[in-house]
């Protein structure tokens, strides 16, 4: 099996595949598009199904599993955005008010952008920020606080609310409003309005907890062509508000399966209200000249495929590339994890195409190599 074969080789549109069929698809996939290693998890017609392919590492070669953890990048905006939500049904955040609301010493190169910016605009992509700054803040509980303090390096790129634009940085500063607002650091923060309710027990932020579990690594392509292990995992501590939690397909259909619900968790606590969860999907703003997207919401991507909303948001760096995709009109979700550059996303929007194609008829017309 290839990776551009088309629907003919899974069961009729609406009906799940046979689990060799997916297995196979990803494994042709991973081949074809040279990773060593390919989670995948679905939900659909409510039942899990997973696929696994490949290692952890070429140098340390371990089985992926549904449980090993992969750097999600991007993917973890969504955290940082549904906590950030906690705080707003909480009443401690309002998110029509300017972000020098919480953060009174926020300063950028544009005096009139920072007074002007608000927390939605940094919930949905409209804050004109670039995307981030290359620097090396520490490890330390300050380290959010000391990036802020060098925001005025930060350019600009528009007003507030004129174009939607990603920043990391933008994710970063509402983890910083985070730790003002809950007294706490933001990783503290987020697994107590989070990642505990939710029951995501394989999604860690700090290094040493990773290390306690099977973890992928990134692979960049060397000289000869060849998958070489990344030496870098993960970025700075300040930047993990906006790319820095890892996590497993397992715990992100968990994830996945909490927003497409109501609002409580699979314990049948209310985390949110379910008007919240619809709301963060809602469309925003247009994104202009993507063919990955038609509108931003708060913090998702949204997208038409077949006249059908997909929502999703995708995340890569160091070598590691995870996408999540939600379809609330099937409850449907499926998210892969690859762990090689230069391919791993066209690997994992292959597999997606295949979900969406295979399990609810839906062909994505968008580009086939992207």
């Amino acid at each position: 099996m290839t990776v551009s074969d088309s629907a003919t080789a899974g069961a009729g549109a609406g009906l799940p595949p046979p689990e060799d069929a997916v297995a196979g698809f990803v494994e042709a996939a991973a081949t074809g598009f040279g990773i060593p290693g390919v989670a995948v998890g679905v939900w659909a017609n409510g039942q899990e199904a997973f696929a696994c392919h490949g290692v952890t590492s070429v140098e340390n070669p371990l089985p992926v599993t549904r449980d090993t953890l992969f750097v999600l990048g991007s993917l973890t905006k969504t955290f940082t955005a549904t906590a950030l939500m906690w705080l707003v049904e909480d009443g401690l955040v309002d998110l029509g008010s300017p972000v020098c609301r919480y953060l009174p010493e926020l300063r950028l190169a544009d005096e009139r952008a920072a007074a002007q910016m608000t927390v939605a605009n940094l919930l949905d992509h409209t804050a004109g920020l670039d995307r981030g700054l290359v620097i090396d803040t520490g490890e330390g509980d300050d380290a959010l606080a000391a990036e802020m303090a060098r925001l005025t390096d930060l350019p600009v790129l528009a007003a507030p609310a004129e174009r939607a634009s990603c920043s990391r940085a933008g994710y970063n500063l509402l983890g910083r409003v985070i730790e003002k607002v809950s007294g706490m650091p933001y990783e503290q923060a987020v697994a107590e309005f989070v990642l505990d309710p939710v029951g995501l027990e394989d999604s860690l932020f700090a290094p040493h907890d990773v290390l306690t579990r099977r973890f992928a690594v990134g692979h960049v392509t060397d000289a000869e062509g060849k998958s070489a292990v990344s030496r870098r995992w993960k970025g700075t501590r300040a930047d993990n508000p906006g790319g820095g939690l890892a996590s497993s397909v397992s715990d992100l259909l968990c994830w996945a399966r909490f927003h497409l619900g109501d609002g409580r968790t699979q314990r049948g606590e209310r985390l949110l209200p379910t008007g919240s969860l619809r709301q963060m999907k809602e469309p925003t703003v247009a994104v202009r000249s993507s063919a990955l997207a038609d509108t931003t919401g708060t913090c998702w991507f949204l997208r038409d495929v077949d006249r059908v909303r997909t929502v999703w948001q995708g995340g890569s760096g160091f070598g590691q590339f995870v996408e999540l995709l939600l379809v609330p009109e099937h409850d449907f979700a499926v998210v892969t994890a690859s762990n090689a550059g230069p391919h791993g996303i066209s690997a994992n929007r292959a597999i997606v195409r295949f979900a969406l194609e295979h399990y609810l008829g839906l062909v994505d017309a968008g580009p086939r190599g992207a």
